[in-house]
């Protein structure tokens, strides 16, 4: 079910992802295209289903230091699944994948006729807007730079979601607009995820505290 009208919210942006896609597929065909191609085909599938940056997560918890912005991680993950795939992509956008040209006006019908799915990954079903991929890259990267806030470990965080992102739309399974889309609400959930670690944290803590001091 869509709740916003799909020519309201896409086709004024449609020229302008068709434009990066024909960038990508120059990326593709040139000489970095046999060293990129089959990374980007790698790295894309670490985020599926957001297991790289739960295993992450898991890892940060392991450790006092790290464990607040473990817990801001899980938190922005949790959220990220019930906001962004189950309303976003489900009950308001529904936007269609890019390999979907069925879905495209007739005033394209010059890119249908040339564009053809170079199935570097096998072609998602889900709806298209907003990465999903993406959201999730960029949730634990925003909880890292509000949770943790070390400059050099925020900074790693920000260039793999970069690259996340960059890599829905290098293997053609999102358009430009998926994945700023993306990028833009996964700030808001990693910025969520924080702030929420920020008041569990000390209970956390606490509770941890008291079991080992119970152990003794």
């Amino acid at each position: 079910m869509n709740l916003l009208p799909m020519a309201v919210n896409f086709d004024g942006f449609l020229n302008f992802d068709i434009k990066l896609f024909e960038w990508v597929q120059s990326l593709q065909a040139g000489s970095l295209g046999s060293f990129l191609t089959p990374f980007f085909k790698f790295y894309t599938t670490l985020g599926d289903e957001g297991i790289v940056w739960i295993v992450l997560a898991l890892l940060l918890l392991v450790f006092k230091k790290t464990r607040k912005t473990g817990i801001a991680m899980g938190i922005a993950l949790v959220v990220m699944l019930v906001l962004n795939n189950l309303v976003l992509k489900e009950l308001v956008f529904d936007r269609p994948r890019p390999f979907m040209l069925e879905s495209l006006g007739s005033q394209y019908d010059w890119w249908a006729a040339r564009y053809v799915y170079p199935e570097i990954v096998k072609a998602p079903s889900s709806p298209s807007f907003p990465s999903g991929h993406t959201s999730s890259a960029f949730a634990c990267a925003f909880a890292v730079v509000f949770a943790w806030r070390k400059k050099g470990f925020s900074i790693i965080m920000l260039v793999l979601a970069a690259l996340m992102g960059f890599s829905r739309l290098y293997i053609e399974v999102h358009y430009c607009t998926d994945v700023l889309a993306g990028a833009l609400v996964g700030l808001i959930y990693g910025l969520i995820g924080a702030a929420v670690a920020g008041v569990v944290y000390p209970k956390i803590e606490k509770f941890i505290e008291a079991r080992k001091a119970k152990k003794s």
